[in-house]
């Protein structure tokens, strides 16, 4: 029989799988070891990382705070005020707040009069977080800089990063983004570059994906949050990783990525929930503004309310969603609330006070419209970022309507989209767009106001925004001025490029241009071969209706024929989508509308790359065409589920 291995040479082997950072692997070593004779303090501390990163918090806690005690009895106590401040923050990320107050206490009790150390830069960067929190930056400010100036005297790489990356925070929030950037750029560096602990890296990311959001820098913040996901993935940690996805989401659902973003945050809600129940909150709070956008309110009434009771405020959605719900006095008083609360924190009320100027104009209150957009005003003046300004027209133009002033809204509106289609905000810009066409109404132009809205509808029809879309339609209806309108039966198709935006990261802006005008040239071809008429077109896709079924599926089959015979002749071409779908619709002179429109629409997004999905009664007789089994599918905002089939086009 051979030797069984010393409890030091076990040891050695959890502390070898620390050091690989296989968590779970460490995490069983060490807990084997401790149920037999008790870890000693340092190995107490391994046990209790182990622990945080399977998704253990309560288990890493009860490690910790072993550790703290044995150092305290052998007369450690800087390691003791060190393990102390990690235990304010895992208690604080529970919600237990008097608690988190107790550990910083002793902390600070027993680095008193002592000499500078890593833990009094730790200590350091505490009170400026509770300084911070108070709005009190200067006084945050004078914390870091003692901070930054223990770290630079030392060789802890982490409370370096940590000093410089708070202090680029502060910064952000007393206005001088360009300041604070710069030194979450340098912070980040180090992250990218494996220079920080697990903890500090994780961290470092999530608060940089947060300024790109507050700075309405969508594309940086999607590069960050994609780094986020792919060093969390390959940490082989639990729990951390949905802190990362709710970062995601929220960049995710600002782009019009909604599938994708509801995707994150249901994973999200669920790694999270006795993880980190703060972002836990922040998670159901996503998942309630995804699906308030795309039309379900009861769903986001829940979330937001799960959201709440995780003492996340889950605002503007849950004002927007009692606007939506027929209830202007609740969302007025909701989005009050939150703003009273909301004393220092400028970025934070810059995302509610557009919300707060929508719900006015629809009690017609001008005066709060207008209140809101003045306050606006002064808080770009500080940060003047694109998606502040945006703002700023939007509630100004909602105040000019608000007042009976359509000219001057239709001025700031225009604004606000551009400066909304700026930062690659397609919901935002869309919905901007239905204003403004109201707008032009008002001032009497019914030609600008069916542009604006056709825009709009066609953007909303693309994200999955049924009640958008149907109020775009029903203002087409008003815009068409009494003229006859009459249902028709037409086939409608969608098509969409497949992964257009990773497709634009890897070949460029210029090399992406040329390929769109060869695709849309393509399609245009194909279009007028088989009578198709062009509705509208949208970014990458295209909206066509067709006299019948078999023109439409004949042109679909084309379509993927030529993209086929492209890829084979010269190495590539985008995949596209198709969806297809017979249906009667309002026709609006060249402009169709109607719950047929949606159908097609949605099962358009439901195609994968290079597929033609089409409602099975609408190729039904057509035996030239060969296809799938049907299959039942439910579409968004669609009560009754359709029965869709794949056609074979090979």
């Amino acid at each position: 029989m051979g030797t069984q291995p010393t409890t030091e040479g076990r040891l050695e082997a959890a502390r070898q799988a620390l050091a690989r950072r296989a968590w779970p692997e460490a995490y069983e070593r060490l807990q084997e070891i401790d149920a037999e004779d008790p870890l000693e303090p340092v190995d107490l501390e391994s046990l209790g990382k182990a622990a945080y990163w399977t998704g253990r918090p309560a288990g890493a806690i009860e490690a910790t705070e072993r550790a703290y005690a044995a150092h305290v009895e052998r007369g450690d106590h800087e390691r003791a005020a060190f393990l102390a401040l990690t235990l304010r923050r895992q208690y604080a990320t529970r919600l237990a707040g008097s608690i988190a107050k107790g550990w910083l206490g002793r902390a600070e009790r027993l680095l008193e009069g002592r000499p500078d150390s890593v833990a009094m830069g730790y200590l350091a960067i505490a009170r400026g977080e509770l300084a911070w929190d108070r709005g009190e930056f200067e006084q945050a400010l004078s914390h870091l800089e003692r901070a930054l100036g223990i770290a630079e005297g030392s060789s802890d790489r982490d409370l370096l990063a940590w000093a410089v990356m708070r202090r680029g925070m502060v910064q952000v929030s007393m206005g001088r983004l360009d300041e604070g950037w710069s030194l979450m750029e340098e912070v980040s560096a180090a992250a990218v570059g494996g220079e920080l602990g697990v903890y500090t890296t994780g961290a470092v990311f999530c608060n940089v994906v947060s300024m790109c959001r507050d700075m309405a820098d969508f594309a940086r913040a999607r590069e960050w949050s994609d780094a986020a996901k792919r060093w969390c993935e390959r940490q082989a940690m639990t729990g951390f990783p949905g802190v990362c996805r709710v970062h995601r989401a929220e960049v995710m659902r600002l782009i019009g990525a909604w599938g994708e973003a509801e995707q994150e945050v249901r994973r999200a809600t669920v790694e999270l929930r006795d993880f980190n129940p703060v972002y836990a909150g922040m998670a159901f709070h996503e998942l309630g503004e995804v699906r308030l956008r795309m039309g379900d309110l009861e769903a986001a009434g829940e979330a937001f309310r799960q959201a709440h009771e995780l003492g996340e405020d889950p605002q503007p959605g849950l004002a927007l969603l009692q606007l939506a719900e027929g209830k202007p006095d609740a969302a007025a008083a909701s989005i009050a609330r939150s703003l009273e609360e909301l004393t220092w924190d400028r970025l934070a009320r810059a995302r509610l006070l557009p919300a707060r100027a929508e719900i006015a104009r629809a009690a017609e209150d001008a005066g709060t419209a207008r209140a809101a957009a003045e306050e606006l005003d002064a808080i770009a003046d500080e940060f003047d970022t694109a998606a502040i300004r945006a703002g700023v027209e939007w509630a100004h133009g909602l105040a000019d309507l608000a007042a009976g002033d359509p000219a001057g809204a239709v001025r700031r509106l225009r604004q606000a989209r551009q400066r909304w289609q700026s930062v690659d905000a397609p919901y935002e810009a869309a919905k901007t767009g239905v204003v403004l066409a109201e707008a032009h109404l008002a001032d009497g132009d019914r030609e600008a106001a069916a542009m604006e809205l056709r825009s709009a509808r066609a953007v909303f029809d693309r994200l999955g925004a049924i009640p958008d879309a149907r109020r775009a339609e029903e203002l087409l209806a008003t815009a068409a001025g009494g003229a006859r309108a009459e249902l028709a039966r037409r086939t409608f198709v969608f098509t969409d490029v497949v992964g257009s935006t990773a497709l634009i990261e890897a070949i460029g802006d210029e090399a992406w241009q040329g390929l769109k005008r060869w695709h849309d040239q393509a399609l245009r071809s194909c279009f007028s071969q088989h009578e198709g008429e062009e509705v509208d077109h949208a970014g990458d896709g295209f909206f066509v209706a067709f006299p019948d079924a078999g023109a439409a599926a004949a042109c679909a089959i084309e379509i993927q024929r030529r993209l086929a015979e492209h890829r084979r002749q010269h190495g590539f071409a985008p995949q596209v989508r198709v969806g297809l779908h017979a249906a009667e619709a309002l026709d609006l002179g060249g402009d169709y509308s109607g719950m047929g429109v949606h159908a097609a629409a949605r099962i358009g997004a439901l195609a994968g790359g290079g597929e033609i999905l089409a409602s099975a009664e609408s190729v039904l007789g057509l035996h030239a065409i060969a296809s799938s089994e049907p299959r039942t599918v439910t579409l968004k905002g669609i009560s009754e589920p359709v029965q869709v089939v794949s056609i074979d086009w090979r």
